[in-house]
């Protein structure tokens, strides 16, 4: 933000006024925005995830922005709320679906789920699973306190073009993962091909042939068939997903929406931060100064990241006087020049 911040006012354009900002209410961000009256706050509430953030004002913003019908997108994930809610296990599609890799996996997540759309519109949607799967389900204790180390891998890319990266060890190799195919049945949004050359059928005949090249050697897959991607399907696909999610969280008794690994990854960024700090401060005094000597001035455990910070401080940086080789961390001697 600083950074584009700064672009602004380098351009002679106002910040403030263009400014708009999605937080919570009370928020640091949220009150930097009033204080400096930016152009608009959206709220978001506190218990809303950010894995499940985008049919909030999140999503929904961006989606306004680009002239598609947010209205849409929410009736469609809506209406796939209700179906997901049906207590008739076969005519439930998000308890299908978690069944699925429930018992591809045994139970324990032993295979990986490599997501294969085939639209180029749907190219990010792998990694859009990335988060909400493996941030929901990576999960080191169930609800019991237990050890379980619980967790489904995503992985994937648009077919059929990024498909060549993975069908040869998906056939042939290790068989630990199973295939979610996204196909359409609309075409794609042209006019410039006839119906001998028509990209659908293209498509459709390598999404075709994929499978049954994976099935001739009993690997697993789903296809999820969608009539057009749109508004609606789009929010529809994204609820699906979600609600299996809640499904498959219960059915191995894990809680989807905690993230305990990502809270110790931002408090371990915070401590680096403080060292960063703590050593720009050392430095500042003056002298010359090993890795040994800083790391024994604060905690002799936190050479290795006190190595990467000095690295990141005097790479490029004509303030700093480095004597000694990177590549042999013991011979550094750093000083700071005066200016």
């Amino acid at each position: 933000m600083e950074i584009i911040k700064s672009h602004c006012e380098n351009n002679s354009l106002d910040w403030n006024s263009n400014a708009i900002a999605i937080t919570m209410k009370d928020s640091k961000l949220f009150k930097k925005a009033s204080s400096e009256n930016w152009l608009k706050i959206f709220n978001l509430q506190d218990w809303v995830g950010g894995r499940t953030s985008i049919t909030s004002s999140v999503g929904l913003l961006p989606l306004a922005l680009i002239n598609e019908n947010i209205f849409e997108f929410i009736r469609g994930a809506s209406l796939m709320d209700e179906a997901t809610r049906i207590s008739d296990f076969k005519n439930n599609p998000a308890a299908l679906l978690s069944s699925a890799w429930y018992l591809t996996g045994d139970g324990v997540g032993k295979r990986d789920m490599v997501v294969l759309p085939y639209r180029d519109r749907l190219q990010v949607f792998s990694k859009y699973l990335q988060q909400l799967v493996m941030e929901s389900l990576g999960k080191k204790f169930n609800r019991n306190g237990e050890v379980v180390n619980q967790g489904i891998s995503v992985f994937g890319n648009k077919g059929s073009t990024d498909q060549h990266a993975y069908v040869q060890q998906l056939r042939d190799g290790i068989d630990n993962f199973f295939c979610i195919f996204i196909e359409l049945l609309d075409s794609p949004s042209t006019n410039i091909f006839d119906e001998k050359e028509n990209p659908k059928e293209y498509l459709s005949g390598f999404l075709q042939g994929t499978r049954s090249a994976l099935s001739s050697e009993a690997r697993q897959s789903i296809t999820i068939t969608l009539e057009k991607l749109n508004c609606f399907s789009l929010g529809a696909l994204i609820a699906l997903f979600e609600r299996a999610v809640s499904f498959y969280a219960e059915l191995v008794n894990i809680n989807a929406y905690d993230q305990p690994g990502v809270e110790a990854g931002k408090k371990a960024a915070a401590n680096i931060i403080e060292y960063q700090q703590k050593v720009s401060n050392l430095l500042d005094e003056g002298g010359e100064y090993s890795i040994n000597d800083i790391t024994s001035l604060f905690d002799n455990s936190v050479s290795e990241p006190i190595f990467f910070i000095l690295r990141e401080m005097c790479f490029g940086n004509d303030n700093y006087l480095v004597k000694g080789n990177w590549s042999n961390p013991n011979s550094l001697v750093i000083q700071k020049i005066n200016s």
